[in-house]
């Protein structure tokens, strides 16, 4: 088996899909070859020097690393020739790819990747098991991102975010407010309490309320009948009726406007993401105060917010992070890395050491979307 990783194209991409230490151990793991392509690693502070002294053949370019492949390995879906680079043309049938794919949202990428005869496997799409926790790149990412966007907050906020008492008189705490509470906001609100924040949070699903509690936050939802039974078996969020949405859209209007900084986080798989902050609360809001949305790239949580900007409206910096895991890429790339390592490793032989995909395995079923030439996942298979 051998695997290829590539420099990351896309704009605001600093991640690289392996590093020295998962080299060695994917090396331990029988790979008989890992190609990596010069530079791959540089933006992330992992050097060609490093993955060669880990055991890593370093080639000039993508089309050497992929042609030497039987495996790939990526941070992002590959490009297509009508995004100005066409990282699709070098993969070839029979190789595997195993990449986010955005499949749900991605449709001709995946009937490309099919046509191929390319077997790929969309990592966002790995079930929420126990035994997959290892693998979740949504879960390490999103709880990089989390803390990133607090600290993104703070860097655009005139103040200072815990109560600090000087001889010149007292300066009250920033008030914090997180919305969505799944990986990425309970690192925001840690991140935030840790800061000195006053922080509240809020969620549609209810087992968020304890965890909220459980960081020194406060819960702030309206908790009705919808509320109690507002979460997949997933562990993902339902979409509300219209009527809680303005029953909750009401409370947080009132409550928004006394806060100081917000961080928005809530996604929906497969869909545009929810607005949750409109442009009338942005208006109540106080003057010097910080949105962070970090569902920008899907739309985003406020419809004021502009992909990859910092943007000022009625008083407000309103932030729209392009890629917050790689503005700490040297952890995100460490964590993905590792996730990536533990996707892999049930499905290498242990006596051939070649790749071998058992179509029983749940995490299998759960991520693998094109093979033998077709589209296989349930998802998309029938679209």
């Amino acid at each position: 088996m051998k695997i290829a990783i590539l420099k990351e194209r896309r704009p605001h991409e600093t991640r690289v899909a392996a590093t020295p230490e998962t080299v060695k151990k994917l090396k331990a793991l029988g790979a008989e070859e890992i190609v990596i392509e010069a530079g791959a690693g540089l933006a992330a502070a992992y050097t060609d020097e490093a993955y060669a002294e880990a055991g890593a053949n370093i080639v000039p370019d993508a089309a050497a690393a992929v042609a030497a492949a039987d495996v790939v390995f990526k941070i992002q879906r590959p490009m297509s020739a009508a995004e100005g680079i066409d990282e699709m043309a070098l993969l070839r049938s029979g190789q595997t790819l195993m990449s986010p794919l955005g499949a749900l949202n991605n449709k001709e990428l995946v009937q490309a990747l099919a046509s191929k005869g390319v077997t790929s496997f969309a990592l966002e799409l790995i079930p929420r098991i126990t035994r997959a926790q290892s693998m979740d790149i949504l879960s390490s990412q999103a709880n990089l991102a989390g803390y990133k966007a607090v600290l993104l907050a703070a860097n655009n906020f005139g103040r200072i975010f815990p109560q600090m008492m000087t001889p010149g008189g007292t300066l009250a705490p920033a008030r914090a407010f997180i919305m969505g509470v799944g990986v990425a906001g309970l690192q925001a609100i840690a991140t935030a309490r840790r800061l000195g924040a006053i922080v509240t949070a809020t969620d549609v699903r209810p087992a968020t309320k304890e965890q909220v509690q459980s960081l020194g936050a406060k819960f702030v939802a309206v908790e009705d009948e919808e509320f109690k039974a507002a979460e997949t078996s997933g562990g993902y969020a339902k979409e509300m009726s219209a009527e809680y949405r303005a029953k909750q859209a009401a409370l947080v209007a009132e409550h928004i406007a006394k806060q100081d900084i917000v961080v928005t986080t809530a996604l929906i798989p497969g869909r545009k993401a929810p607005v949750l902050v409109t442009e009338d609360m942005v208006k109540t809001m106080k003057p010097g105060s910080v949105i962070v949305d970090m569902a920008v790239e899907q739309g985003g949580n406020c419809p004021l917010s502009e992909f990859g900007k910092v943007v000022e409206k009625y008083g407000v910096k309103i932030v729209g992070p392009a890629n917050l895991p790689g503005e700490l890429a040297t952890d995100s790339s460490a964590l993905f890395a590792r996730n990536l390592l533990n996707f892999i490793t049930p499905m290498v032989d242990k006596e051939t050491k070649a790749l071998k995909i058992d179509l029983t395995d749940e995490v299998v079923k759960g991520t693998l979307v094109t093979q033998g030439g077709q589209i296989v996942h349930p998802s998309l298979s029938q679209t």
